[in-house]
C-alpha cells in the first residue's frame, strides 16, 4: 500500500516539475512515506529525520515532507520533535501533494491530515499516469514497466485491537468498477503485464459503499472476473485479505480464473483462538484451517503465506504452541512475522499482561527458524518443474524473474530477452528464498 502511495506522490509531482534524485543530500524535496504499524518502522523515520536535519543546515533550499501513516499519527506533534519538517502529509491527501507543497513552501511547518467522512479516492486521470507515459495513452515500444499496483479501496472497518489503519486511513471507501477498469486498462495499454489489486482487506471491497453506476453492489469476486476478462492482462494478484471475510466465491476465482496467479497472502497473526479473540480478528484456528483446505481444494498448486504476530499481550506457551502447530499444519511458502509492539490509540497499547521482550525474542528466533526449514521443503517441490517466469532483470550473464507463485527465479544464462517478458525455466535448485532454473525453448 505504501508502495503504491509512493507512486502516486511520484506521478503527481512529475505534473508539477518534479524529477526524481538518487541523492538526497543535495534534493531540492525529500518525502518520507512512513508506516506506523509497527514501532521499528516509525522509530527509523525519526532517525532519518534528525539526519535531514544536518542536510538541511547545507542545503538551504530542501523541503522536507512527512508522509503516511506516522504523518497522519502524529501530525503538529511531529512538527514539536522535528520543527524542520516543511510539510505532513496524511494519507488522505497525498493526491494533493503539489499544491500542498506550495502552501508549505510560503509557510514551513504546513499541516495536512484531515480525514473527510465522505472521503473517496480520486478518480484516475490522465495526468495521474506512470511517468513517462504519452498523455495520449497510445501504446509505447518499449514498457516503461511491467508490474503495477491499482489501488482499488482505502481504510479499514476491523479494528483489530493491535492495528492502526483504521485510525490513521480511516473507514472503508471503495473505488468505482469502471475507474478500476479504466485505469487497468490503460497500465495494460502502456506495456503492463501484471496488475497487483490493493486494499487493507480487499474481501471487503464493495460493501461499505455503491461501486457501479447502476447502484448494484459488486463483490470483490466478481471485480476480480471484470478486471480478468480486460485484454492484455497477463498476470492478476491482488492484497491484502482478512480471513474472516472470505467468500468461497472467492475462493473459487483461484481455480476458475486463469490470469489469476496461483499465489495467496492470508495473515492469521496467530495460532491460538484465545489470542485471537484479544485480537479482535473475529475467526477461529479451526475456521481458518477450513479456509486453507478449500482454497487447496480449488486450486491444489496454490502458494500460501501469511503474518504472523508473537509476544501479544497474554500469549502464554500453550498460546505460542499453538501458532507453532498451525505452522505445521498449514506449511507456508513464507511468512512475515514480527515481534508484537504497541501502537498508540489501539485496545492492545491497553492491555497490562505484556510478555517479556526476551520471550518475544526467543519465540520470534524459533518460529522463523522452524518457517526457514519448511520454506526451503516447499521450494525443493518445484525441483523438475517447468516454470512460466516474468523477467525482472537482465545481466550479460543472466536472468532473473518471477514464478506465478511469486518466486524469484535465477536463470545463469545469456539470453536474449528484455524486462517484461515471459520465459520458461526448467527448476533444478531450490534454496531458501529462490528458485535456480534453465531455459526452456
Amino acid at each position: 500500500m505504501n508502495e503504491r502511495d509512493s507512486e502516486i506522490m511520484s506521478q503527481t509531482l512529475a505534473t508539477h516539475g518534479y524529477v526524481e534524485s538518487m541523492d538526497m543530500e543535495t534534493a531540492d524535496l525529500v518525502i518520507l512515506n512512513t508506516c506506523s504499524i509497527r514501532a521499528k518502522a516509525e522509530q527509523k523515520v525519526m532517525s532519518l529525520l534528525g539526519m535531514l536535519r544536518k542536510a538541511k543546515k547545507r542545503h538551504r533550499g530542501m523541503q522536507i515532507c512527512v508522509a503516511g501513516c506516522v504523518a497522519q499519527q502524529e501530525g503538529e506533534k511531529l512538527l514539536e520533535r522535528m520543527p524542520h519538517v516543511d510539510l505532513i502529509v496524511g494519507t488522505q491527501n497525498i493526491y494533493r501533494i503539489g499544491e500542498l507543497l506550495e502552501y508549505a513552501r510560503k509557510s514551513p511547518g504546513y499541516v495536512a491530515v484531515d480525514m473527510e467522512d465522505d472521503y473517496a479516492i480520486p478518480r484516475f486521470m490522465p495526468d495521474a499516469l506512470p511517468s513517462g507515459l504519452a498523455d495520449d495513452r497510445k501504446k509505447i515500444d518499449t514498457p516503461i514497466a511491467f508490474r503495477k499496483f491499482v489501488t482499488i479501496m482505502q481504510g479499514c472497518n476491523n479494528y483489530c485491537s493491535y492495528c492502526v489503519v483504521p485510525y490513521t486511513r480511516g473507514r472503508e471507501v471503495s473505488r468505482k468498477v469502471s475507474d478500476i477498469v479504466d485505469e487497468v486498462k490503460v497500465l495494460l495499454d502502456s506495456g503492463i503485464r501484471e496488475i497487483t489489486l490493493l486494499g487493507q482487506n480487499v474481501n471487503s471491497y464493495g460493501k461499505t459503499n455503491t461501486v457501479t453506476e447502476t447502484g448494484l453492489p459488486c463483490s470483490f469476486s466478481d471485480l476480480l472476473h471484470h478486471v480478468a476478462e480486460i485484454p492484455g492482462l497477463a498476470r492478476l494478484r491482488f492484497t491484502t485479505s482478512n480471513p474472516k471475510d472470505l467468500s468461497d466465491e472467492l475462493m473459487k476465482c483461484f481455480r476458475d480464473i486463469p490470469v489469476l496467479c496461483p499465489q495467496f497472502h492470508l495473515p492469521v497473526q496467530a495460532g491460538s483462538d484465545a489470542v485471537l479473540k484479544r485480537m479482535n480478528r473475529k475467526y477461529s484456528v479451526e475456521q481458518y484451517l477450513q479456509l486453507v483446505e478449500t482454497l487447496r481444494s480449488y486450486c491444489p498448486d496454490i502458494a500460501l503465506s501469511t503474518d504472523i504476530i508473537v509476544g501479544f499481550p497474554g500469549e502464554t506457551d500453550e498460546d505460542f504452541q499453538g501458532t507453532m502447530d498451525l505452522l505445521e499444519k498449514v506449511r507456508y511458502h513464507g511468512s512475515f512475522s514480527f515481534k508484537y509492539s504497541d501502537r498508540p490509540g489501539t485496545r492492545a497499547s491497553d492491555f497490562e499482561d505484556k510478555v517479556p521482550e526476551e520471550v518475544k525474542t526467543r519465540r520470534l528466533m524459533q518460529f522463523q527458524a522452524r518457517q526457514d526449514e519448511i520454506g526451503l521443503e516447499r521450494n525443493r517441490e518445484y525441483l523438475g518443474q517447468v516454470k512460466e517466469i516474468l523477467v525482472e532483470d537482465v545481466t550479460s550473464e543472466s536472468v532473473k524473474g518471477r514464478s506465478d507463485t511469486n518466486h524469484i527465479v535465477h536463470v545463469n544464462e545469456a539470453i536474449s530477452v528484455l524486462p517484461g517478458e515471459f520465459i520458461r525455466a526448467e527448476i533444478y535448485h531450490a534454496g531458501q528464498h529462490s528458485l535456480n532454473g534453465k531455459m526452456v525453448k
